[in-house]
């Protein structure tokens, strides 16, 4: 059997192996599938490792997947956070930079596929983690909205990914807790912001950007969030943009204490909390960036039909939606794509995922660029 060498751009931590992996001699090093977990394993695999040469032309035929890449972050921040949080992690600055661009990647891939994620990619790893992509997937579309420049996004889609790296370890067991929060926890929670830039510091963070979103994702615009009190005009825009998206990624998620809310629901319940708590300007960029029926929310149609929104329509109240089941409750042999600004196809409801009751994988929607 023929063999070559791995190229290095083929490995990345976070990532299966797309192949098993031999050493000189022939002898197995890893199988197919095995997760990387670190640069120092990369390094001997790209040192030893063999793979059949036959396979190369495999691999580089399968298209890359939004939702692979995501999976692949979470994976990898997972990894870099912990050891943040423990203080053992070497070259955090640049190891958080590479994947921040790594899932901006991903966006730039399919966007409307990454949004979709937010809501149908919830069994994928801890909450914690999770979350933190959600939020600097929908911050990264906002900041983009506003024009903000390439570094800028890096700095934005970065400071959500470690917002939360002061309250790791707590934040996994809140999720699951059925009781309420004790004094310990609620201090904890208000803690955060400071120790989550203490520990970035100390792991040597030295952008103070993006120390600045971890600092002020809980502030308010007037005055009332924490841990500082500042008022809107104090405030960076990178962190009110970070802030927002937090706010809405968190009421769509479920938990163990309550279940998720609607989008649309979410958007509202915002906006309504936001009157001096949000900036204004940046809600409704916000909410024209997202619609009023985000991507991936399950609906009813005038004609009974109940889809998945795919995509942004001609204004935010008309988007694009994938009929999955038919006016008599039965399952379409495919996907129907119906625009709702014609009125028989407008939005009539809008459907938790048990009230659809659609088994369905992103792929059927959205293609192989969505592929598990």
């Amino acid at each position: 059997m023929d063999m070559r060498a791995i190229a290095p751009g083929e490995l990345a931590v976070g990532q299966a192996l797309p192949w098993d992996v031999y050493g000189d001699g022939g002898n197995l090093l890893a199988r197919k599938g095995y997760h990387i977990s670190n640069d120092a394993q990369i390094e001997v695999l790209l040192k030893r490792g063999r793979v059949p040469a036959v396979e190369q032309a495999r691999a580089s035929e399968e298209p890359p997947s939004v939702l692979r890449m995501i999976n692949a972050v979470n994976r990898r921040l997972a990894l870099i956070l912990a050891e943040i949080a423990l203080g053992r992690c070497a070259d955090a600055e640049t190891k958080l930079a590479e994947t921040g661009r790594y899932l901006i990647s991903a966006i730039d891939l399919h966007p409307d596929v990454a949004l979709a994620c937010i809501m149908h990619n919830q069994d994928a790893g801890p909450y914690a983690i999770r979350h933190s992509i959600d939020t600097a997937i929908l911050s990264l579309l906002v900041a983009r909205a506003l024009k903000k420049s390439d570094a800028e996004q890096l700095c934005i889609v970065v400071g959500a990914l470690c917002m939360n790296v002061g309250m790791l370890e707590h934040q996994e067991r809140m999720q699951y807790t059925q009781e309420p929060l004790d004094a310990r926890d609620r201090a904890l929670i208000k803690e955060h912001p400071e120790a989550g830039a203490f520990l970035l510091r100390k792991a040597g963070i030295q952008n103070e950007d993006w120390l600045e979103c971890v600092l002020y994702h809980h502030e308010n615009e007037n005055g009332s969030g924490y841990p500082f009190g500042r008022l809107g005009h104090q405030l960076p825009l990178s962190a009110k943009i970070v802030s927002l998206a937090d706010r809405y990624c968190a009421r769509v998620s479920s938990r163990a204490y309550r279940k998720s809310m609607l989008p649309n629901a979410a958007l509202r319940d915002i906006l309504l909390e936001g009157k001096s708590t949000i900036d204004p300007q940046l809600a409704a960029v916000f909410i024209r960036e997202l619609g009023i029926y985000p991507v991936g929310t399950y609906v009813r149609l005038i004609n009974g039909e109940i889809g998945v929104v795919t995509r942004k329509g001609v204004n935010t109240a008309t988007p694009i939606v994938d009929a999955l089941v038919g006016p008599r409750g039965a399952p379409l042999d495919h996907a129907i794509k119906r625009d709702t600004k014609n009125e028989l196809h407008a939005i009539r409801e809008v459907l938790h995922a048990a009230q659809a009751a659609i088994g369905f994988n992103l792929d059927q929607l959205w293609g192989r660029v969505a592929a598990v």
